[in-house]
């Protein structure tokens, strides 16, 4: 199309707000949407050219053109041409209907409706017929329609609230702000309609992290960044209404620019076949050359004495040119060699393999009632041959899903089960929960096993009840009531919200905050702290304080954080308490959990006023303020006294453990491609066990400079190769051929195990010309590689180069919309249908629920099928070159005339008598012989009819049975024996060094050994390169509607102060209980 030709010169964008005349003249596109590959008119051309790629299509098309030439056809062209015309259609068909639902899929897209501003007026539009420059008014839980300027919204400054699962696959929720000059305008329909603002930004592109553009309005300029853009995918949440002005729309936008486009996917098996026919079609043109030269010399020296019996005149006939016509009359005799039914039982086959698929029932998943489908007919027999798989993170992997599992406090563990010797013991579907039911508050999702923190809680024991006071004060978290006075919690990070909600089920419920204050409700009490500071998160400090002054006027600092950080900001006095944590912070990573360390200080007024005091200063200095801030923070940040700490865990979904070690087993390599963090990233993958403490190094590339990743490469590329292996200055890229040959001996030589870790920013760099040689060389060598924060052309851009220069089968499987190029670009794509719609789903070759069915696809489906269709592809040229050389072998007989031994009308009957006629004539004796008919004709050759069932209570019938089984068996099965002892398969091999394996492997041990400090123990899970924390201290997220607290901060009894008192009357005798349990605590 015209726009998209337009696109490719777009330098910059200028659009000008309620005005589509004037942006119609830059002929920017609209936001129609196409994913399908035809329409009506370029079907027929597109998708023939695509058929004919086949090698046997057109061979096929070039002996039917032959069989119209009268003087060297000896078969009428009908037996070409039907078979031809019907395969062709049939897979027409087969295109036309998988390109109509992606047709239908667009239209529903396309013809979903949004309010448009209009001649003044909200007007409802339809998605196609929005323009750039058009107004558009967003309700809750909508999604973007196109690119968006946010303008104004329903929050105060101007807020709004988004969800961005389609686009990076995160749920948490992210902030996006107005210019306070835009977020004026409120709804105010007369005042949106005059609204003529003019933006000059970047052209489209697909970086989704960055925004660069300027607003013009009323003579003065406003500075835009990706924080004042929505972008289309994305929904609003929270947030009851917004106004947004088009940038991008349809195939501009950022969502649509990481897209990549249906690509014609074809197996190795096709193309094998492909490069077969050539091969067989030349050995069919030196059979046509030696019957030819037969021809030439046969009717030169034999055939002048059968002129007078054919007729012909002297000189008629020339033996050469007899040679020549001959010669292409046997082409077209042993074209059987390769004969168009091969094609159509090929794709007859993969049905069936396809079927097998779809009524597995191994693979159905009950709780969703979704059965596994194959989307695809052609694909099946290279699932048997995959050797990388790029997989998503977030809903593939995980659940998502954050839960509160176990807790250090005070040198104790909480949340592991003991039997009755103290021994610790597995969690079952029959061990008791604790009740949190007294609590009306409680969050019935979450349940916790461990009895002796609600003990704890109920004795009163300070230590405890600091911690639970930490985890409900120390967040970013922004609570709600609903219509059913139920608290919901907006979360930043999930983990924060395992946190919050863990510390509102123990009885410790956050329950508002301003900018100035937090109310928390402590035992049926609510408390109003008095929040004087707030230090944020970030990547580098990896940790977040405040410091509250309770109602007692106490200043309290709390913080959690990374235990490698926390832990150097210690005092002294905790030192054995520091050890003890530790290890209990080794156990639960070891776990596969999410851990962060818990501390606090108290700190003295006037110390505080003074440090507040130097705070302020630093906050207005206009010389390098940041460093003064981080240093008056890490200042204040020292001396704390330890707590314990939070072991979370990020919910893997079932089986998939067992999955990729299994897969591993196979020598498949699997990559983790995920728009997360890093550290959330490497605490998934230690535990899916793609990476753990037995590999010998985890190299992390992280620079942020082309010149420091490929500084990083280059060191990484010494430690895997040695000084020799490595250029010296990275630039050296090798030629394709000498770069796989050279990389297939490197990874025969190199030993141990590794892994990549590497970041999107990186990656951006790495994937450029000259390095994307080095970083495919080093992954390759690697065990795991995992790509954190990478945009879905990204994704792409990694399969692909996997696929161009290692010439590997791929397979890519996501559940999302952001997982769409990626699955699209791999050889086999897989759709999740999981919590993020369809997308990946309509976009894939195969779909079924959950990632551990991966596993029987791979290994069971895709070995089998890849099996059979080799063994039929042999029997079926040893059938038709035995057939073919009947006619070759023939020739010397016929003196070379091209004449056909076996009739082409004989052959297809004599295959038909033999497929069906065997069949039918089985069952007619099996019938026949045991019917009450066939006795009373001949009553005394078949006297013995239903005397089975009586010689049946015989024993000798029996034992006859019995030795004649033996005497058949036996032998067979010494013969396996010895053929598995002697002469073993791969498989018996990899089965021999497994049984070993276990065979050795030492009992573990009841803790987990500690990981290295590299592992998830540092992982502090939150999304977002900064925390909220200004957001919050700022008071722009905080409604004007909610009520002021009381000044005072006095303690306020609450309605449900029974709850405590409940809470004591459910138990007895447990004082004496607890204090025997204690006996560990420091």
């Amino acid at each position: 199309m015209f726009y998209s030709k337009k696109k490719s010169r777009e330098l910059e964008r200028i659009v000008k707000a309620n005005d589509r005349e004037y942006n119609e003249k830059f002929q920017y596109a609209d936001n129609r949407i196409h994913t399908s590959k035809y329409n009506i008119l370029t079907f027929l051309p597109i998708n023939l050219f695509e058929q004919f790629q086949r090698v046997a299509n057109a061979y096929f098309l070039f002996l039917l053109i032959l069989q119209l030439i009268p003087e060297i056809s000896s078969l009428t062209w009908f037996t070409t041409i039907v078979p031809l015309v019907l395969v062709i259609t049939m897979t027409a068909v087969k295109d036309a209907t998988d390109d109509y639902f992606r047709h239908k899929s667009d239209n529903q897209v396309n013809n979903r409706q949004s309010e448009v501003l209009i001649n003044s007026k909200l007007q409802n539009e339809k998605w196609m017929n929005v323009k750039v420059g058009d107004i558009i008014k967003l309700e809750n839980n909508q999604f973007v329609a196109a690119d968006l300027l946010l303008l104004s919204s329903s929050e105060p400054y101007g807020l709004c609230y988004i969800e961005t699962a389609e686009l990076d696959g995160e749920t948490n929720l992210k902030v996006r702000h107005a210019l306070p000059v835009t977020s004026e305008l409120g709804e105010d329909i007369r005042r949106l309609a005059k609204f003529d603002g003019l933006v000059v930004c970047e052209a489209p592109n697909n970086k989704l992290d960055k925004f660069m553009g300027v607003l013009s309005w009323k003579d003065r300029e406003h500075s835009l960044n990706n924080e004042k853009i929505i972008l289309r995918g994305c929904v609003l949440r929270n947030t009851s209404w917004c106004f947004g002005m088009v940038i991008f729309a349809g195939p501009d936008t950022k969502l649509m620019q990481n897209s990549g486009k249906t690509k014609f996917k074809r197996t190795s098996i096709d193309r094998l076949m492909n490069t077969l026919v050539l091969w067989i079609f030349g050995f069919l043109v030196c059979l046509g050359i030696i019957l030819a030269l037969g021809n030439s010399i046969w009717e030169n020296q034999v055939g002048d004495q059968f002129r007078t019996f054919l007729f012909w005149s002297e000189g008629e006939k020339n033996s050469v040119f007899s040679g020549f016509l001959t010669f292409w009359s046997y082409i077209i005799i042993l074209n059987t060699v390769v004969p168009i039914s091969l094609y159509v039982s090929v794709e007859v086959i993969r049905l069936g393999h396809s079927y097998f698929i779809n009524w597995d029932q191994k693979m159905y998943y009950s709780e969703k009632a979704t059965p596994a489908e194959a989307r695809t007919t052609t694909l099946n027999e290279e699932l048997g041959q995959i050797e990388y798989i790029f997989s998503d993170k977030t809903g593939t992997l995980t659940q998502n899903i954050m839960t509160f599992k176990k807790c250090s406090i005070d040198g104790k563990i909480y949340g592991e089960v003991h039997d009755d010797l103290g021994q610790k013991t597995d969690i079952t579907k029959k061990k008791k929960a604790v009740d949190f039911s007294v609590n009306p508050k409680v969050d019935k999702t979450c349940q916790f096993f461990d009895h002796c923190l609600m003990e704890s809680i109920k004795l009163g024991d300070p230590k405890v009840h600091e911690f639970l006071r930490l985890l409900a004060l120390c967040h970013t978290v922004m609570s709600e009531e609903n219509s059913a006075g139920q608290l919901i919690y907006q979360v930043q990070s999930p983990d924060e919200g395992a946190l919050v909600t863990a510390a509102k089920n123990f009885g410790f419920i956050f329950k508002s905050r301003t900018p100035e204050t937090i109310t928390i409700e402590e035992l049926g009490t609510l408390v109003t702290y008095q929040l004087l500071a707030f230090l944020d998160f970030n990547n580098i400090r990896k940790r977040m304080s405040i410091i509250v002054r309770n109602p007692e006027g106490q200043i309290k600092l709390y913080s959690k954080g990374a235990d490698t950080i926390l832990f150097e900001k210690l005092h002294p006095s905790s030192e054995d308490l520091l050890t003890l944590t530790s290890d209990h912070i080794s156990g639960f990573a070891g776990e596969g959990l999410r851990t962060l360390a818990i501390a606090y200080r108290d700190l003295d007024d006037k110390y505080f006023k003074e440090w507040h005091k130097m705070l302020e200063d630093a906050s207005i200095a206009t010389h390098e303020r940041d460093e003064r801030i981080a240093g008056l923070y890490e200042e204040i940040e020292q001396d704390l006294m330890l707590l314990g700490a939070t072991a979370v865990e990020d919910k893997l979904q079932e089986g998939v453990i067992e999955t990729v070690t299994n897969l591993s087993l196979a020598n498949i390599k699997i990559w983790v491609l995920t728009g997360d963090k890093q550290e959330t990233a490497i605490n998934i993958g230690y535990a899916c066990n793609m990476l753990t403490d037995d590999m010998n190094e985890v190299f992390i590339i992280a620079g942020n400079t082309a010149m420091e990743v490929r500084e990083e490469l280059r060191k990484a590329k010494e430690h895997l190769f040695g000084q020799n292996r490595s250029s010296s200055n990275g630039h050296v890229v090798f030629e394709k051929k000498q770069q796989l040959e050279l990389d297939s001996v490197v990874e025969e030589t190199v030993t141990g195990d590794y892994a990549l870790i590497i970041n999107g920013h990186s990656l951006a760099y790495a994937l450029e010309s000259d390095v994307k040689n080095d970083l495919l060389e080093l992954a390759c060598m690697c065990k795991t590689v995992v790509c954190c924060r990478v945009t879905p052309l990204q994704k792409a851009q990694v399969v692909e180069l996997v696929k161009k220069h290692r010439n590997a089968v791929t397979l890519a499987i996501g559940d999302g919309a952001n997982d769409v190029s990626m699955i699209k670009s791999a050889h086999i794509g897989i759709g999740i249908s999981g919590q993020e719609g369809l997308q990946a789903v309509l976009a894939s070759d195969y779909s079924f629920a959950q990632f551990r069915y991966l596993q029987r696809l791979l290994l069971v489906h895709g070995r089998w099928s890849y099996f059979r269709m080799c063994k039929f592809l042999c029997y079926f040229f040893y059938k038709n070159f035995a057939f073919t050389l009947v006619h070759f072998w023939f020739g010397f007989f016929c003196g070379f005339s091209a004449q056909i031994a076996l009739d082409t009308s004989y052959w297809t009957v004599i295959n038909h008598v033999f497929i069906w006629g065997s069949i039918a004539t089985y069952f007619l004796i099996l019938f026949a012989m045991q019917s009450n008919g066939m006795f009373d004709v001949f009553p005394k050759q078949f006297p013995f009819v239903g005397i089975a069932r009586h010689s049946l209570t015989q024993k000798f019938v029996w034992l006859v049975i019995l030795l004649t089984t033996v005497a058949s068996v036996m032998p067979v099965l010494v013969f396996r024996f010895l053929k598995v002892d002697l002469f073993p398969t791969l498989s018996d091999q990899i089965r021999q060094w497994q049984r070993a394996q276990n065979k050795a492997r030492p009992l573990h041990s009841q803790r987990p050994r500690s990981r290295r400090s590299s592992s998830r123990r540092s992982g502090y899970a939150f999304a977002h390169q900064e925390g909220y924390g200004e957001l919050i201290t700022s008071g722009k997220n905080m409604r004007a509607k909610n009520p002021s607290p009381p000044p005072s901060l006095e303690k306020t009894p609450d309605n449900s102060t029974t709850w405590i008192e409940n809470l004591c009357k459910k138990t007895t005798d447990s004082e004496s209980s607890f204090n025997q349990d204690k006996t560990v605590k420091l």
